[in-house]
């Protein structure tokens, strides 16, 4: 750090002083005004005293009320609230604005397997298709022959994945205990 000594200006002084009025053009506007008004000081009218110096006046006097680990100050709280509120709602509208997404839905291929060769298929079908959740829609179906003279049900459907859970599907297929011996998943993919 250089210790200013000498009353003689150089190059460095220059410069520093260029950087200055770079860096704080109206701070060095103001400055350069009052020190052309050096030899009229004492003539000048008396003024406000700037607000930084009643503030910390004010300071000194509230050093006792100090709150170190609350809010100092009511009103910027209030200011606070006031901004998260409005961006609050600011978000809200956004997100409202927003096209809503489409649900996830899955197309599932079951299948459903009778007891025997004399088990009523087109009864089972009806039970089947019979199920009415919301969520689910029923597609095609097919007769696919496993061995013996015994067909099994494959049927697909989609399903919101939100809405419709699987196992619960399966549990009521298989609760026509006179039509239904099991039901798997076959395949499964999302949409």
């Amino acid at each position: 750090m250089h210790i200013y000594t000498s009353t003689a200006a150089t190059q460095a002084d220059v410069t520093v002083y260029k950087a200055f009025q770079t860096a704080f053009p109206e701070f060095s506007r103001w400055f350069n005004h009052i020190a052309s008004k050096a030899d009229e000081f004492e003539t000048l009218p008396a003024g406000k005293a700037p607000a930084a110096s009643a503030s910390a006046a004010a300071e000194e006097e509230d050093d006792d009320d100090v709150d170190l680990f609350g809010s100092d100050d009511e009103e910027v709280d209030e200011a606070a609230e006031k901004l998260k509120a409005q961006r609050l709602a600011e978000y809200h509208a956004k997100k409202a604005a927003k096209p809503a997404k489409p649900a996830a839905k899955s197309i599932v291929t079951l299948d459903v397997k009778p007891w025997d060769d004399e088990t009523d298929l087109e009864a089972m079908v009806a039970h089947v298709k019979g199920i009415e959740i919301d969520g689910l829609v029923w597609g095609a179906h097919t007769w696919v022959p496993i061995g013996f003279g015994i067909k099994k049900l494959q049927i697909n459907c989609v399903v919101e994945d939100s809405k419709v859970s699987l196992e619960e599907l399966q549990e009521q297929i298989e609760e026509a205990e006179d039509y239904v011996q099991s039901s798997d998943v076959a395949a499964m993919q999302k949409l």
